[in-house]
């Protein structure tokens, strides 16, 4: 059987391919080229992240196609109700990447309130000539124990990002539309754990109380974070998206720290992307990623070999 790695799988998850009677291709091809390539190649399986898009037009010109991999959690760039109904799997990895994605959350949060986003931009250019300015500049952070981390959405990834938080000293406070309550543990490095119960709360609790705020929920067809949620925060909030473009209003990001509403500010992903809006990128209060929430090493590992496991379940 042949698998097409069309946003590319890590060796680990390969080599068990490969063991199993598997035929791994990891030639990338370009979107309007795929109809052509999966016939020409008799493709049986397709494993995309959230660049390739696998669209019902795709699958109805390639009946070959039985199962879909994505590696990471959303399946939107995926006519799963249409595959579904068509007989083909949909696989995806919804634990593989959470702790790297919390780890990037925490990469902002800290990156922010010490000001490195901006020093690492104004260092190079006037550490020489205005040190003394720039360090009075930036002697105004804060720390985080101690202030209050709103989650929306506490899911896998967010329930990593609370362990995080609370194992730093923050107070948190979470929302979830499906999830009542969850029970978190702790580990640490001696084989103790901590377990501790969060109940959730509703999503305008956790922007009312929140010093800093962080999404983890999926696409949406409308904005969570607008301007009215904007104005029911606390002055000089934190907000961080790491989840999806389009969940939170970019417009009413920018005027929200226009205003002195928003003071920090973090995204890993944007409305329009592969090219996010200038006002966003040229903005100096904004700590920018370019969607690199589960792109670590360890995580794209844990995404191939569970993406491997579940074909070997499902197709051999």
């Amino acid at each position: 059987m042949k698998i097409l790695a069309n946003d590319g799988i890590s060796q680990g998850g390969i080599d068990i391919l490969e063991k199993n009677g598997f035929e791994v291709i990891v030639t990338k091809v370009a979107q309007n080229q795929l109809k052509n390539y999966i016939n020409n190649n008799n493709i049986d399986a397709i494993l995309v992240r959230s660049a390739t898009q696998v669209r019902q037009e795709l699958l109805e010109a390639c009946p070959s196609i039985k199962l879909i991999g994505r590696g990471g959690i959303g399946l939107d760039n995926i006519d799963v109700d249409y595959a579904i109904e068509n007989g083909i799997h949909i696989i995806n990895t919804p634990k593989a990447s959470s702790n790297s994605v919390a780890e990037l959350v925490f990469a902002h949060l800290l990156g922010m309130v010490r000001f490195l986003h901006q020093s690492n931009r104004e260092m190079p250019l006037e550490g020489e000539t205005r040190f003394k300015l720039l360090k009075k500049e930036f002697s105004a952070g804060i720390e985080l124990r101690g202030k209050t981390l709103g989650i929306i959405g506490f899911g896998n990834i967010g329930q990593q990002v609370a362990k995080i938080a609370l194992g730093i000293g923050m107070k948190v406070i979470v929302s979830d539309i499906s999830i009542e309550k969850a029970t978190i543990t702790i580990p640490f490095f001696n084989e103790q754990s901590v377990d501790i119960t969060l109940q959730t709360h509703s999503t305008d609790e956790v922007i009312e109380q929140s010093d800093f705020i962080t999404l983890h929920i999926p696409a949406q067809e409308k904005y969570i974070i607008g301007e009215d949620q904007f104005n029911g925060m606390k002055d000089e909030v934190g907000i961080i998206n790491t989840s999806r473009g389009g969940v939170l209003d970019e417009v009413a990001l920018v005027n929200a720290i226009e205003s002195g509403k928003v003071k920090y500010a973090g995204l890993d992903v944007f409305e329009n992307e592969p090219s996010p809006e200038i006002q966003l990128l040229m903005n100096p209060k904004i700590s920018l990623t370019p969607h690199i929430g589960s792109a670590t090493i360890e995580a794209q590992d844990r995404i191939g070999i569970e993406l491997a496991e579940q074909i070997i379940t499902l197709l051999k």
